[in-house]
């Protein structure tokens, strides 16, 4: 993982701020509801790809403890909170699951300069015991299978797609979810014998979840990038926050939920 970037920032942060109460709070509504006192220095929301939920809740406690600052997330699909971001959503962050729906909203001039903080790569999720006994890619093509991916716009989506093509396999999904949560949700439910979702989501899921690896996930790495956005109303929090996700402390709580440097 990338190592230590401004950490110094953080002890500045912490006095010039008040002290408010350290606790995360987590939006899973298509626009974040809990960013009351967005105005406030003490306060940003965070708009974040929800394959980073774990990871970011905890580094949003970690981030509050040491700088008294609020953050508020908005959990979802990438290209979903693009979207949001460049119809004026009021956000002060951007972590994204792919260097396309960041590109969306820098080009729209909705953020600033961005960096990659982690990679991802998917794997095959079923439910515990393999009942359908996947072993591969090739499953995803048996009518036989119920089978669930990310639809094609959101990041999980679109690299299911180079998957697929590395592997020259047409599949035949029964469901296309809006985001890897949802695809995941369908394996921990037993609805579905098979799923495309990021290592991360397995590692991070109930005991009902387990992972098959297959050699082509090396063809679709997900890069992360994260940027703080022009219309941020808090922009010194919002660049602490960027640099609390950089650092070395940021940096081993998503390392511990599976994320692999970008």
């Amino acid at each position: 993982m990338s190592g230590p970037r401004r950490a110094a920032r953080f002890a500045v942060l912490a006095a010039a701020t008040p002290m408010l109460l350290a606790s995360a709070c987590v939006s899973d509504a298509t626009t974040s509801s809990g960013a009351s006192g967005h105005g406030s220095a003490a306060s940003i929301t965070v708009f974040a790809a929800a394959s980073l939920t774990e990871s970011f809740i905890q580094i949003g406690q970690d981030f509050q403890a040491i700088s008294g600052s609020k953050v508020t997330f908005n959990f979802g699909a990438s290209s979903t909170l693009a979207t949001q971001i460049n119809h004026g959503a009021p956000a002060d962050v951007f972590a994204a699951a792919s260097p396309a729906t960041m590109k969306a909203v820098t080009d729209a001039g909705g953020a600033g300069a961005s960096v990659d903080f982690a990679s991802n790569t998917l794997l095959i999720a079923v439910p515990e015991g393999n009942p359908a006994r996947i072993t591969g890619l090739a499953d995803f093509a048996d009518q036989d299978k119920k089978i669930a991916i990310c639809a094609p716009q959101v990041p999980c989506g679109a690299a299911a797609e180079k998957v697929f093509a590395a592997a020259q396999i047409t599949p035949e999904p029964d469901t296309l979810e809006r985001d890897v949560k949802a695809t995941l949700a369908k394996v921990a439910a037993d609805e579905v014998d098979a799923a495309l979702v990021y290592q991360t989501d397995v590692m991070g899921s109930p005991d009902d979840v387990e992972g098959v690896d297959f050699p082509e996930s090396s063809q679709a790495v997900n890069q992360y990038l994260i940027a703080t956005l022009t219309a941020s109303q808090a922009p010194e929090v919002s660049q602490a926050f960027v640099d609390y996700v950089l650092s070395p402390e940021g940096q081993s709580v998503l390392t511990r939920a599976g994320f692999a440097q970008p």
